[in-house]
């Protein structure tokens, strides 16, 4: 069975290096594409989703904003199975912070620029090892800065109809960037961080091994 792979913002396939399926599945790897003028988080989805051959039971795998995109992709598609990683399955799981950056609109106000340092600067701080860390700041730096800005825009704006339940979440306990207490997950990592897909990929593999056997 294939699984696809989702990746966050600011972020591609190499952010999954040690994530590892069980015998059967093949991983895919959904590439970013270019938003339309405004689009919404839910448009730009369902037209990503347009890369998936669905007429074979496929699952979906989904990391920070990847999870966001995924929650939307199965909502049209119906996979076998939607797993997300340190992320929310609908916007009502936001921190309340970043719901009032969106309201007032402030995330406008901040350069794209500011946000690569910061996240480059971050790593400084975090668990990865030294090669993942060096990774991640070519990942972030290589980035392109309109679709950070949009996909900011888009996660800040993501409205949905109803709360999307048929999912496995994985969040870490100490994650950073959507606290943990804020969402509602099927399985929590102890002291793990918002990039735990590298610092807890033994833990996550398992996990994975685990939901994927059900299927």
């Amino acid at each position: 069975m294939k699984a696809y792979f989702i990746s966050g913002l600011a972020a591609d396939s190499r952010v999954f290096k040690h994530i590892h399926l069980p015998e059967g599945y093949e991983s895919i790897f959904l590439d970013w594409i270019q938003p339309e003028r405004n689009e919404s988080l839910r448009n730009y989805s369902i037209r990503l989703g347009n890369k998936i051959d669905s007429k074979a039971p496929f699952v979906l795998i989904g990391l920070s904003m990847g999870g966001m995109v995924a929650v939307e992709i199965a909502k049209a598609y119906r996979p076998a199975k939607t797993i997300l990683i340190s992320s929310i399955a609908d916007p009502t799981q936001l921190p309340p912070y970043l719901k009032i950056l969106g309201k007032l609109g402030l995330h406008h106000l901040v350069p794209v620029r500011m946000i690569k340092v910061a996240a480059k600067t971050k790593r400084l701080f975090t668990t990865e090892t030294e090669e993942d860390k060096n990774l991640l700041r070519q990942i972030i730096q290589e980035s392109d800065g309109r679709f950070v800005k949009w996909g900011m825009d888009a996660i800040l704006k993501w409205k949905t109809e109803h709360r999307f339940e048929d999912c496995v979440h994985i969040h870490g306990t100490i994650d950073e960037v959507l606290p943990v207490k804020y969402t509602n997950p099927t399985y929590t990592i102890s002291k793990a961080g918002h990039m735990m897909v590298m610092t807890r990929a033994k833990e996550i593999n398992s996990i994975l091994e685990k939901e994927l056997a059900l299927l």
